[in-house]
Protein backbone atom coordinates (compact mmCIF):
# COMPACT_ATOMS: atom_id res chain seq x y z
CA UNK A 1 0.00 0.00 0.00
CA UNK A 2 2.77 2.51 0.64
CA UNK A 3 4.46 1.85 -2.28
CA UNK A 4 1.22 2.62 -4.30
CA UNK A 5 1.04 5.73 -2.03
CA UNK A 6 4.77 6.57 -3.51
CA UNK A 7 4.04 5.38 -6.92
CA UNK A 8 1.29 7.96 -7.25
CA UNK A 9 2.88 10.62 -5.42
CA UNK A 10 5.64 10.61 -7.61
CA UNK A 11 3.30 10.47 -10.82
CA UNK A 12 1.66 13.46 -9.50
CA UNK A 13 4.57 15.52 -9.63
CA UNK A 14 5.66 14.95 -12.60
CA UNK A 15 2.77 15.80 -14.17
CA UNK A 16 3.31 18.79 -11.99
CA UNK A 17 6.46 19.49 -13.60
CA UNK A 18 5.14 19.04 -16.83
CA UNK A 19 2.28 21.08 -16.56
CA UNK A 20 4.95 23.55 -15.92
CA UNK A 21 7.65 23.59 -18.12
CA UNK A 22 4.74 23.28 -20.80
CA UNK A 23 3.43 26.57 -19.34
CA UNK A 24 6.51 28.28 -19.35
CA UNK A 25 7.67 26.82 -23.31
CA UNK A 26 6.96 29.74 -25.78
CA UNK A 27 4.40 28.49 -28.21
CA UNK A 28 4.41 25.12 -27.44
CA UNK A 29 2.20 24.15 -30.19
CA UNK A 30 4.44 25.56 -32.88
CA UNK A 31 7.94 24.12 -31.12
CA UNK A 32 6.85 20.67 -30.35
CA UNK A 33 9.44 18.19 -31.50
CA UNK A 34 7.32 16.41 -34.14
CA UNK A 35 6.29 19.54 -36.33
CA UNK A 36 6.45 22.83 -36.67
CA UNK A 37 3.33 24.50 -37.57
CA UNK A 38 4.39 27.95 -38.76
CA UNK A 39 2.67 30.81 -40.16
CA UNK A 40 4.88 33.23 -41.73
CA UNK A 41 4.79 35.74 -38.82
CA UNK A 42 5.55 32.55 -36.22
CA UNK A 43 8.28 31.11 -38.60
CA UNK A 44 10.00 35.15 -38.78
CA UNK A 45 9.24 34.66 -34.35
CA UNK A 46 10.96 31.77 -34.61
CA UNK A 47 13.79 32.16 -36.54
CA UNK A 48 14.85 35.30 -34.42
CA UNK A 49 14.62 33.42 -31.27
CA UNK A 50 16.27 30.52 -32.26
CA UNK A 51 18.93 31.53 -35.07
CA UNK A 52 22.50 31.48 -34.52
CA UNK A 53 23.82 34.23 -36.90
CA UNK A 54 21.11 36.50 -35.51
CA UNK A 55 22.53 35.48 -32.03
CA UNK A 56 26.25 35.65 -32.78
CA UNK A 57 25.13 39.44 -34.01
CA UNK A 58 23.57 39.75 -30.12
CA UNK A 59 26.99 38.67 -28.73
CA UNK A 60 28.55 41.35 -30.69
CA UNK A 61 26.71 43.96 -29.35
CA UNK A 62 27.30 42.55 -25.62
CA UNK A 63 31.03 42.87 -26.65
CA UNK A 64 31.00 46.28 -27.74
CA UNK A 65 29.55 47.15 -24.22
CA UNK A 66 32.42 45.28 -22.75
CA UNK A 67 34.77 47.09 -24.87
CA UNK A 68 33.41 50.18 -23.42
CA UNK A 69 33.91 49.41 -20.13
CA UNK A 70 37.08 48.67 -20.56
CA UNK A 71 38.20 51.87 -21.81
CA UNK A 72 36.40 53.97 -19.52
CA UNK A 73 37.80 51.73 -16.41
CA UNK A 74 41.25 52.38 -17.88
CA UNK A 75 40.69 55.86 -16.69
CA UNK A 76 39.74 55.12 -13.42
CA UNK A 77 42.20 54.63 -10.77
CA UNK A 78 43.92 51.39 -10.84
CA UNK A 79 44.54 49.86 -7.24
CA UNK A 80 46.77 46.74 -6.70
CA UNK A 81 48.05 44.81 -3.59
CA UNK A 82 51.11 42.69 -3.22
CA UNK A 83 52.79 40.71 -0.33
CA UNK A 84 56.63 39.74 -0.44
CA UNK A 85 58.56 37.11 2.22
CA UNK A 86 62.50 37.49 1.83
CA UNK A 87 64.85 35.05 3.40
CA UNK A 88 68.66 35.67 3.03
CA UNK A 89 69.65 32.32 4.52
CA UNK A 90 71.67 33.64 7.45
CA UNK A 91 73.46 36.27 5.48
CA UNK A 92 75.40 38.99 6.96
CA UNK A 93 76.35 42.14 5.44
CA UNK A 94 79.29 44.04 5.86
CA UNK A 95 78.56 47.60 6.64
CA UNK A 96 81.59 49.67 7.15
CA UNK A 97 83.07 47.41 9.41
CA UNK A 98 80.29 46.32 11.01
CA UNK A 99 78.60 42.88 10.41
CA UNK A 100 75.31 43.49 9.88
CA UNK A 101 72.49 40.14 10.27
CA UNK A 102 69.95 39.67 7.54
CA UNK A 103 67.17 38.36 9.46
CA UNK A 104 63.77 37.31 7.14
CA UNK A 105 61.30 39.70 6.73
CA UNK A 106 57.86 40.44 4.87
CA UNK A 107 57.01 43.64 3.32
CA UNK A 108 53.42 44.31 1.86
CA UNK A 109 51.96 47.06 0.18
CA UNK A 110 49.11 48.53 -1.89
CA UNK A 111 49.34 50.98 -4.50
CA UNK A 112 46.65 53.31 -6.10
CA UNK A 113 47.04 55.19 -9.60
CA UNK A 114 45.29 57.02 -12.30
CA UNK A 115 46.59 58.41 -15.55
CA UNK A 116 44.26 60.16 -17.59
CA UNK A 117 45.27 61.86 -21.24
CA UNK A 118 43.15 62.85 -24.14
CA UNK A 119 43.40 60.29 -26.18
CA UNK A 120 42.08 57.65 -23.06
CA UNK A 121 38.85 60.29 -23.11
CA UNK A 122 37.94 60.04 -26.97
CA UNK A 123 38.69 56.10 -27.06
CA UNK A 124 35.75 56.08 -24.64
CA UNK A 125 33.91 58.46 -26.92
CA UNK A 126 34.51 55.78 -29.60
CA UNK A 127 33.65 52.86 -27.56
CA UNK A 128 30.07 54.25 -27.36
CA UNK A 129 29.96 54.57 -30.62
CA UNK A 130 31.04 51.00 -31.86
CA UNK A 131 27.92 50.08 -29.53
CA UNK A 132 25.58 52.33 -31.43
CA UNK A 133 27.60 51.04 -34.78
CA UNK A 134 27.04 47.19 -33.34
CA UNK A 135 23.23 47.64 -32.69
CA UNK A 136 22.25 49.01 -35.58
CA UNK A 137 24.46 46.10 -37.39
CA UNK A 138 21.85 43.76 -34.93
CA UNK A 139 18.72 45.91 -36.15
CA UNK A 140 19.97 45.10 -39.66
CA UNK A 141 20.83 41.22 -39.41
CA UNK A 142 17.12 40.71 -37.54
CA UNK A 143 15.54 42.76 -40.78
CA UNK A 144 17.40 40.62 -42.89
CA UNK A 145 16.53 37.13 -41.31
CA UNK A 146 12.69 38.42 -41.56
CA UNK A 147 12.94 38.97 -44.82
CA UNK A 148 14.80 35.84 -45.95
CA UNK A 149 12.09 33.58 -43.84
CA UNK A 150 9.45 35.58 -45.65
CA UNK A 151 11.35 34.79 -49.10
CA UNK A 152 11.87 31.14 -48.54
CA UNK A 153 8.24 30.77 -47.01
CA UNK A 154 6.88 32.49 -50.33
CA UNK A 155 8.89 30.16 -52.10
CA UNK A 156 8.11 27.26 -50.96
CA UNK A 157 4.26 28.00 -51.29
CA UNK A 158 5.22 29.19 -55.13
CA UNK A 159 7.05 25.63 -55.75
CA UNK A 160 4.34 23.80 -54.10
CA UNK A 161 2.13 25.25 -56.06
CA UNK A 162 3.68 24.88 -59.21
CA UNK A 163 4.01 21.46 -58.13
CA UNK A 164 0.34 20.67 -57.75
CA UNK A 165 -0.29 22.35 -61.67
CA UNK A 166 2.07 19.90 -62.94
CA UNK A 167 0.33 16.70 -60.93
CA UNK A 168 -2.89 17.88 -62.65
CA UNK A 169 -0.97 17.86 -66.01
CA UNK A 170 0.50 14.38 -65.52
CA UNK A 171 -2.96 12.98 -64.22
CA UNK A 172 -4.58 14.29 -67.65
CA UNK A 173 -1.82 13.21 -69.63
CA UNK A 174 -1.37 9.77 -68.18
CA UNK A 175 -5.33 8.96 -68.76
CA UNK A 176 -4.11 9.99 -72.42
CA UNK A 177 -1.53 7.94 -72.60
CA UNK A 178 -3.69 4.84 -71.41
CA UNK A 179 -6.80 5.66 -74.02
CA UNK A 180 -4.17 6.34 -76.67
CA UNK A 181 -2.46 2.69 -75.71
CA UNK A 182 -5.94 0.82 -75.84
CA UNK A 183 -6.79 2.80 -79.17
CA UNK A 184 -3.23 1.37 -80.36
CA UNK A 185 -4.13 -2.08 -79.25
CA UNK A 186 -7.35 -2.38 -80.95
CA UNK A 187 -5.60 -0.40 -84.50
CA UNK A 188 -7.76 2.59 -84.55
CA UNK A 189 -4.19 4.43 -84.11
CA UNK A 190 -0.36 4.10 -84.59
CA UNK A 191 2.24 3.26 -82.22
CA UNK A 192 4.04 6.54 -82.92
CA UNK A 193 1.05 8.57 -81.27
CA UNK A 194 0.77 6.60 -78.02
CA UNK A 195 5.16 6.88 -77.96
CA UNK A 196 5.15 10.73 -78.62
CA UNK A 197 2.26 11.01 -75.96
CA UNK A 198 4.40 9.03 -73.47
CA UNK A 199 7.69 11.06 -74.14
CA UNK A 200 5.37 14.28 -73.12
CA UNK A 201 4.55 12.11 -69.50
CA UNK A 202 8.18 11.48 -69.01
CA UNK A 203 8.93 14.94 -69.52
CA UNK A 204 6.24 16.09 -67.20
CA UNK A 205 7.30 13.37 -64.53
CA UNK A 206 10.70 15.05 -64.97
CA UNK A 207 9.54 18.40 -64.59
CA UNK A 208 7.52 17.57 -61.64
CA UNK A 209 10.60 14.91 -59.55
CA UNK A 210 13.07 18.82 -60.36
CA UNK A 211 10.35 20.94 -58.82
CA UNK A 212 9.75 18.06 -55.96
CA UNK A 213 13.61 18.30 -55.26
CA UNK A 214 13.77 21.78 -55.19
CA UNK A 215 10.82 22.13 -52.88
CA UNK A 216 13.34 19.76 -50.50
CA UNK A 217 15.99 22.28 -50.95
CA UNK A 218 13.96 25.22 -50.03
CA UNK A 219 12.61 23.45 -47.06
CA UNK A 220 16.20 22.57 -45.95
CA UNK A 221 16.77 26.52 -46.72
CA UNK A 222 14.20 27.40 -43.84
CA UNK A 223 15.31 24.96 -41.66
CA UNK A 224 18.49 26.64 -41.62
CA UNK A 225 17.40 30.22 -41.11
CA UNK A 226 14.76 28.76 -38.41
CA UNK A 227 17.82 27.14 -36.74
CA UNK A 228 16.60 23.28 -36.16
CA UNK A 229 17.70 20.22 -37.25
CA UNK A 230 18.08 18.93 -40.68
CA UNK A 231 14.57 16.58 -41.10
CA UNK A 232 12.62 18.41 -39.08
CA UNK A 233 9.16 18.57 -40.61
CA UNK A 234 7.79 21.95 -41.18
CA UNK A 235 4.01 22.24 -41.65
CA UNK A 236 2.88 26.18 -43.63
CA UNK A 237 -0.22 27.16 -42.43
CA UNK A 238 -0.66 30.15 -44.92
CA UNK A 239 -1.58 30.63 -48.94
CA UNK A 240 0.28 31.67 -51.38
CA UNK A 241 -2.92 33.37 -52.35
CA UNK A 242 -3.29 35.25 -48.68
CA UNK A 243 0.40 36.09 -49.00
CA UNK A 244 0.79 37.75 -52.47
CA UNK A 245 -2.08 39.86 -52.90
CA UNK A 246 -2.54 43.33 -54.73
CA UNK A 247 -3.17 45.25 -51.70
CA UNK A 248 0.68 44.01 -50.47
CA UNK A 249 2.30 45.12 -53.45
CA UNK A 250 0.42 48.15 -53.77
CA UNK A 251 0.63 49.05 -49.85
CA UNK A 252 4.48 48.50 -50.35
CA UNK A 253 4.81 50.67 -53.43
CA UNK A 254 3.33 53.53 -51.76
CA UNK A 255 5.23 53.40 -48.66
CA UNK A 256 7.62 56.77 -48.72
CA UNK A 257 11.27 56.46 -48.23
CA UNK A 258 12.59 57.64 -45.10
CA UNK A 259 16.72 58.06 -45.94
CA UNK A 260 17.32 58.13 -41.77
CA UNK A 261 15.36 54.54 -41.43
CA UNK A 262 17.72 52.52 -44.12
CA UNK A 263 20.40 50.93 -41.85
CA UNK A 264 22.91 51.36 -44.47
CA UNK A 265 22.44 54.94 -44.11
CA UNK A 266 22.77 54.89 -40.11
CA UNK A 267 25.66 52.86 -40.54
CA UNK A 268 27.77 54.93 -43.13
CA UNK A 269 26.53 58.07 -40.41
CA UNK A 270 28.16 55.98 -37.75
CA UNK A 271 31.40 55.21 -39.69
CA UNK A 272 31.19 59.54 -40.27
CA UNK A 273 31.02 60.29 -37.26
CA UNK A 274 34.08 57.24 -36.28
CA UNK A 275 35.99 58.57 -38.75
CA UNK A 276 35.60 62.45 -36.95
CA UNK A 277 36.56 60.97 -33.46
CA UNK A 278 38.99 59.10 -35.11
CA UNK A 279 40.73 62.10 -36.37
CA UNK A 280 40.08 64.42 -33.36
CA UNK A 281 41.57 61.26 -31.48
CA UNK A 282 44.71 61.75 -33.02
CA UNK A 283 45.10 65.40 -32.74
CA UNK A 284 45.11 64.45 -28.63
CA UNK A 285 48.57 62.83 -29.21
CA UNK A 286 49.56 66.11 -28.60
CA UNK A 287 48.46 66.40 -25.16
CA UNK A 288 49.76 65.91 -22.21
CA UNK A 289 49.79 62.31 -19.69
CA UNK A 290 48.69 62.99 -16.33
CA UNK A 291 49.43 60.40 -13.64
CA UNK A 292 48.50 60.22 -9.97
CA UNK A 293 50.03 57.53 -7.80
CA UNK A 294 49.53 56.41 -4.14
CA UNK A 295 51.71 53.75 -2.83
CA UNK A 296 51.37 52.54 1.27
CA UNK A 297 54.02 49.92 2.28
CA UNK A 298 54.45 47.55 5.70
CA UNK A 299 57.23 45.63 6.91
CA UNK A 300 57.18 42.83 9.27
CA UNK A 301 61.39 41.65 10.69
CA UNK A 302 60.82 38.23 12.36
CA UNK A 303 63.89 38.66 13.95
CA UNK A 304 66.06 41.54 15.48
CA UNK A 305 68.10 43.67 13.11
CA UNK A 306 66.55 43.81 10.02
CA UNK A 307 65.85 47.66 9.54
CA UNK A 308 63.49 49.30 7.04
CA UNK A 309 64.30 52.05 4.37
CA UNK A 310 61.30 52.16 2.90
CA UNK A 311 58.28 54.80 3.77
CA UNK A 312 55.31 53.81 4.80
CA UNK A 313 52.99 55.83 2.96
CA UNK A 314 54.24 57.41 -1.26
CA UNK A 315 52.74 59.98 -3.41
CA UNK A 316 53.82 60.67 -6.65
CA UNK A 317 52.24 63.00 -9.52
CA UNK A 318 53.38 62.84 -12.96
CA UNK A 319 53.06 65.11 -16.11
CA UNK A 320 54.38 63.86 -19.18
CA UNK A 321 54.58 66.25 -22.17
CA UNK A 322 54.64 64.90 -25.84
CA UNK A 323 57.70 67.30 -27.29
CA UNK A 324 58.97 66.31 -30.70
CA UNK A 325 58.34 62.66 -32.70
CA UNK A 326 59.92 63.92 -36.11
CA UNK A 327 56.80 64.31 -37.77
CA UNK A 328 54.80 61.35 -36.84
CA UNK A 329 52.11 62.69 -35.10
CA UNK A 330 51.44 65.59 -37.60
CA UNK A 331 51.29 62.74 -40.39
CA UNK A 332 48.39 60.86 -38.11
CA UNK A 333 46.58 63.56 -37.81
CA UNK A 334 46.48 64.27 -41.89
CA UNK A 335 46.05 60.65 -42.19
CA UNK A 336 42.39 60.82 -39.93
CA UNK A 337 41.67 63.97 -41.41
CA UNK A 338 41.98 62.57 -45.25
CA UNK A 339 39.96 59.56 -43.70
CA UNK A 340 37.12 61.54 -42.52
CA UNK A 341 36.61 63.31 -45.97
CA UNK A 342 36.82 60.12 -47.88
CA UNK A 343 33.85 58.97 -45.19
CA UNK A 344 31.77 62.12 -45.62
CA UNK A 345 32.23 61.93 -49.37
CA UNK A 346 31.01 57.80 -49.46
CA UNK A 347 28.26 59.47 -47.06
CA UNK A 348 26.77 62.36 -49.63
CA UNK A 349 27.49 59.81 -52.80
CA UNK A 350 25.53 56.84 -51.30
CA UNK A 351 22.98 59.56 -50.28
CA UNK A 352 22.35 60.53 -53.69
CA UNK A 353 22.33 56.73 -54.61
CA UNK A 354 19.69 55.58 -52.10
CA UNK A 355 17.07 57.77 -53.73
CA UNK A 356 17.80 56.37 -56.80
CA UNK A 357 18.10 52.50 -55.60
CA UNK A 358 14.39 53.15 -54.10
CA UNK A 359 12.86 54.09 -57.24
CA UNK A 360 14.77 51.21 -59.29
CA UNK A 361 13.26 48.81 -56.36
CA UNK A 362 9.88 50.10 -56.66
CA UNK A 363 10.23 49.51 -60.48
CA UNK A 364 11.38 46.19 -60.58
CA UNK A 365 8.38 45.26 -58.19
CA UNK A 366 5.83 46.78 -60.14
CA UNK A 367 7.32 45.58 -63.44
CA UNK A 368 7.33 41.82 -61.04
CA UNK A 369 3.82 41.86 -60.13
CA UNK A 370 2.69 43.10 -63.70
CA UNK A 371 4.83 40.28 -65.31
CA UNK A 372 3.21 37.49 -62.58
CA UNK A 373 -0.49 38.28 -63.17
CA UNK A 374 -0.03 38.03 -66.65
CA UNK A 375 2.17 35.21 -66.16
CA UNK A 376 -1.07 33.75 -64.03
CA UNK A 377 -3.67 34.72 -66.67
CA UNK A 378 -1.53 32.88 -69.41
CA UNK A 379 -1.05 29.43 -67.41
CA UNK A 380 -5.03 29.64 -66.81
CA UNK A 381 -5.45 29.60 -70.95
CA UNK A 382 -2.60 27.53 -71.91
CA UNK A 383 -4.30 24.98 -69.10
CA UNK A 384 -7.91 25.56 -70.82
CA UNK A 385 -6.24 25.14 -74.31
CA UNK A 386 -4.30 22.12 -73.23
CA UNK A 387 -7.51 20.43 -72.17
CA UNK A 388 -9.92 20.96 -74.95
CA UNK A 389 -6.59 20.20 -76.83
CA UNK A 390 -6.88 16.87 -74.82
CA UNK A 391 -10.48 16.55 -75.50
CA UNK A 392 -10.72 17.05 -79.00
CA UNK A 393 -7.79 14.36 -79.41
CA UNK A 394 -10.25 11.75 -77.42
CA UNK A 395 -12.57 11.88 -79.81
CA UNK A 396 -10.09 12.13 -83.03
CA UNK A 397 -10.42 16.26 -83.85
CA UNK A 398 -7.06 17.28 -82.57
CA UNK A 399 -3.83 15.95 -84.04
CA UNK A 400 -0.81 14.08 -82.37
CA UNK A 401 1.03 17.26 -83.36
CA UNK A 402 -1.99 19.50 -81.84
CA UNK A 403 -1.48 17.27 -78.86
CA UNK A 404 2.54 18.04 -78.36
CA UNK A 405 2.24 21.86 -79.35
CA UNK A 406 -0.61 21.85 -76.44
CA UNK A 407 1.94 20.21 -73.75
CA UNK A 408 4.99 21.86 -74.89
CA UNK A 409 2.71 25.57 -74.25
CA UNK A 410 1.65 24.65 -70.69
CA UNK A 411 5.07 23.59 -69.66
CA UNK A 412 6.34 26.33 -71.45
CA UNK A 413 3.65 28.96 -68.99
CA UNK A 414 4.13 26.91 -65.89
CA UNK A 415 7.90 27.41 -66.37
CA UNK A 416 7.41 30.86 -66.93
CA UNK A 417 4.75 31.31 -63.54
CA UNK A 418 7.71 30.05 -62.17
CA UNK A 419 10.21 32.52 -62.58
CA UNK A 420 7.31 35.14 -62.43
CA UNK A 421 6.52 34.11 -58.66
CA UNK A 422 9.97 33.96 -57.65
CA UNK A 423 11.28 37.33 -59.59
CA UNK A 424 7.68 38.90 -57.89
CA UNK A 425 9.35 37.49 -54.42
CA UNK A 426 12.21 38.73 -54.57
CA UNK A 427 11.71 42.17 -55.68
CA UNK A 428 9.12 42.60 -52.95
CA UNK A 429 11.64 41.27 -50.59
CA UNK A 430 14.46 43.45 -51.43
CA UNK A 431 12.31 46.56 -51.50
CA UNK A 432 10.78 45.42 -47.50
CA UNK A 433 14.58 45.50 -46.54
CA UNK A 434 15.33 48.40 -47.90
CA UNK A 435 12.55 50.23 -46.43
CA UNK A 436 12.74 48.60 -43.07
CA UNK A 437 9.90 46.94 -42.81
CA UNK A 438 8.72 44.24 -41.12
Amino acid sequence: MKIKLILLMLLLSTSVLQAQSTKDAPSARLYSEEKLVLSLADAQKYAVEQNKSLQNASIEVKKAHAARWQAIAAMLPQVDANALYTNMCGYEMDFMGMKRNMPPYMTAGVTAAIGLNGQAIVGALLSELAIEMQDISYQQAELNLRANVMQSYLSILAMEDIVGLLDSSLMNMQNLAQMTQKSVEVGAAEQTAADQILVRVNTLKNNINSNKRNVELAYNALRILLGVEAGREIELTQSLEELLTAENVLQLLGEDFVLANNYNYQLLQKNTELAKKNKVMAAMAYTPTVGLQYQYSYRKDFEEGGFNMTPPNMVAVSVAVPIWSSGKRAAAVTEKKLAYEAAVNTLEETTDQLGIQHQQLRTNLSNAYETYVNEKENIDVTQRVFQSTTNKFEYGVASNLELTNASNDLITAESSYVQAMISLINSQVELIKFLNKD
